[in-house]
């Protein structure tokens, strides 16, 4: 693999480690009431998108005749990238 390949792709997993990471820590972290519904409004947008994601992919493999192929890792990311611009956009909406 070229150097250049891979220090992409540590850029790229320091990325999506730090997206979960932030993730994570902001779903733990208490705050008062409004931050509460902002992060309850990103996280429900969020499980919508996955699940309506999961759905397609489930009624594409049928029609496709095809085995079920999805990989873990690009989950999680996808799902930290969707809750990360749920967050800043319900953040912005709501003054956070």
């Amino acid at each position: 693999m070229p150097v250049g390949a891979g220090i992409f792709l540590g850029i790229v997993l320091f990325v999506f480690t730090s997206l979960d990471i932030f993730m994570l820590v902001s779903l733990l972290k208490p705050g008062d009431e409004r931050n509460q519904v902002i992060v309850w409004k990103a996280s429900s947008f969020t499980l919508l998108a996955m699940v309506g994601a999961n759905i397609l992919d489930v009624i594409e493999n049928f029609v496709r005749a095809q085995p079920m192929s999805q990989n873990p890792f690009i989950q999680l990311e996808v799902a930290a990238i969707v809750y990360f611009v749920a967050l800043m956009f319900y953040k912005k909406r709501h003054g956070g």
